[in-house]
């Protein structure tokens, strides 16, 4: 099957999840374009993929599933039987329905996940679980899963169909439950306007960004990720007892999973 396209569609608050695309794409031959659908203002982005296209999703695990949020950015995205290699990624504890979900959600919308990936990353709360990852083990063995995929599109004749590997995960899927740890902004706030232009869900208006609207925060952490003055943060208190807690129970190393 020959590709003449190959393209990452990703949300990524705090940067891990693209950090894990970028290492992906290192073992694809063809150069990788990428659309991160992260930012509030691409909350309407919609693209359509023929069938000589490749398309890589990714998204973080939130509690076990797809952030709403995500799931509604990726649903605008339609394939014409495209092939795709669905990728989620999670902090240490456990990925649970996500990565199902994720392929349920591409064949949906006229795509082939014909391979697919349980990839770590740095929890995006619990910084101290996870840390520095992906590093450098991971990104081989993201590297050598892409050989592996691009092989398996190579091999398929074309017109054929790729088989689509079965993943874990439960139907239906388990309940979304948001973390709720909400960042606030210390007075150490430049008012920049960096984590408003990160924000998902508009819950930080441009117009005074030291504020968070909570009805919208999504606990993502990518405006803690991105203030150039570490302004932003969750309750110290509050999550160095959550951390420990955490850190204890998850703090074993877990490796990336494929299915192909």
């Amino acid at each position: 099957m020959d590709v003449s396209k190959i393209m990452a569609v990703f949300f990524s608050p705090a940067g891990g999840t693209q950090n894990v695309v970028l290492a992906l794409a290192e073992g694809l031959p063809l150069p990788v374009e990428k659309l991160d659908v992260t930012p509030f203002s691409k909350h309407q982005e919609a693209r359509t993929f023929a069938s000589d296209e490749l398309v890589i999703f990714a998204v973080p695990v939130y509690a076990g599933r797809i952030v709403p949020l995500a799931a509604e950015r990726f649903a605008r995205m339609k394939g014409r039987q495209t092939p795709a290699v669905c990728v989620a990624v999670y902090g240490n504890r456990a990925y649970e329905d996500a990565l199902l979900e994720l392929t349920d959600l591409a064949q949906q919308n006229g795509f082939v996940p014909f391979a697919a990936a349980a990839a770590l990353a740095e929890h995006s709360i619990m910084r101290s679980v996870a840390h520095g990852r992906p590093d450098k083990q991971d990104a081989q063995k993201l590297a050598s899963f892409a050989q592996q995929l691009w092989q398996k599109l190579e091999q398929a004749p074309a017109g054929s169909s790729l088989a689509v590997p079965a993943v874990p995960g439960n139907r239906p899927y388990k309940a979304f439950k948001a973390v709720g740890f909400v960042p606030s902004a210390s007075s150490a706030c430049t008012r920049c306007g960096r984590c408003a232009a990160r924000c998902p869900s508009g819950a930080i208006s441009p117009a005074c960004p030291d504020k968070t609207d909570k009805t919208r925060c999504i606990f993502c952490m990518g405006c803690v990720s991105v203030c150039p003055v570490q302004a932003r943060h969750i309750n110290k208190a509050l999550l160095w007892a959550a951390e420990k807690a955490f850190a204890l129970k998850f703090g074993e190393r877990k490796e990336p999973e494929f299915f192909l």
